[in-house]
């Protein structure tokens, strides 16, 4: 193995060291009171180690949603030509939905969807966090797909709205005391029937646009032979 490669895997799991601790303290503490010295203390690194991965505190919390929307945005701009954006990331969505079986249930109160329900700061970075990842998705999908800039826009949103229920349910079921399985469970049911729906509305709207477009089209041929009719005076 090159001495690249090991200093990549060694990079990784300091990241995930420094993530994984953060999410403890924030489940312990809560959000407000954990400062990035302290990550850094539990997390046996230096604070400026910390800084190195993490630009600020906010991104503690946040990261894996960033990386989400990165994989959202791939999925989306090396779809197949027929296929939609919602079709285009629903199995990777399901697996981050199942995935939440697997997070270690010390760690599950300091993630995204409980801290966010439970403070007003994180609660704020969420809406935040959305409005960013619809903009970028948005960016894609007007790259990628023949809609005017308002439509892709409209996409965008609906599709980071997905993400924004799955924080909000998840938040607010573990808030209310569901485990990690009936919240996975449950929110795969429900997420999968809105990817279902936003599936059948993009492809309704590119037919819908596709008929537009033949009506100009014979509106446009038509246009000469009326003229051709007109009698001159």
């Amino acid at each position: 193995m090159s001495s690249t490669g090991l200093r990549e895997r060694k990079k990784a799991r300091t990241r995930q060291r420094i993530a994984d601790t953060a999410a403890r303290l924030f489940a312990e503490r809560g959000y407000e009171n954990v400062v990035v010295s302290d990550v850094a203390r539990e997390a046996d690194v230096s604070e400026q180690t910390v800084y190195n991965y993490f630009a600020t505190k906010e991104q503690l919390v946040t990261d894996r949603e960033q990386h989400i929307q990165d994989r959202l945005c791939e999925l989306i701009r090396s779809r197949p030509p027929e296929t939609t954006p919602a079709a285009a990331i629903r199995e990777f969505v399901l697996r981050v939905v199942a995935g939440i079986r697997d997070i270690p249930p010390e760690l599950w109160r300091g993630e995204l969807g409980y801290v966010a329900a439970i403070s007003p700061t994180v609660h704020r970075l969420v809406l935040e966090l959305i409005d960013r990842q619809a903009r970028a998705l948005a960016a894609v999908i007007s790259d990628t797909t023949l809609v005017p800039p308002e439509i892709a826009r409209m996409h965008g949103i609906a599709l980071a709205g997905v993400f924004e229920i799955i924080i909000s349910e998840a938040g607010r079921r573990t808030r209310d005391g569901q485990s990690q399985t009936k919240i996975a469970r449950e929110l795969a049911r429900i997420i999968g029937n809105v990817l279902d729906e936003l599936d059948l509305w993009f492809s309704a709207s590119k037919s819908s646009r596709r008929r537009a477009s033949r009506r100009r089209g014979r509106g446009r041929s038509a246009l000469p032979a009326e003229r051709r009719q007109r009698t001159p005076r």
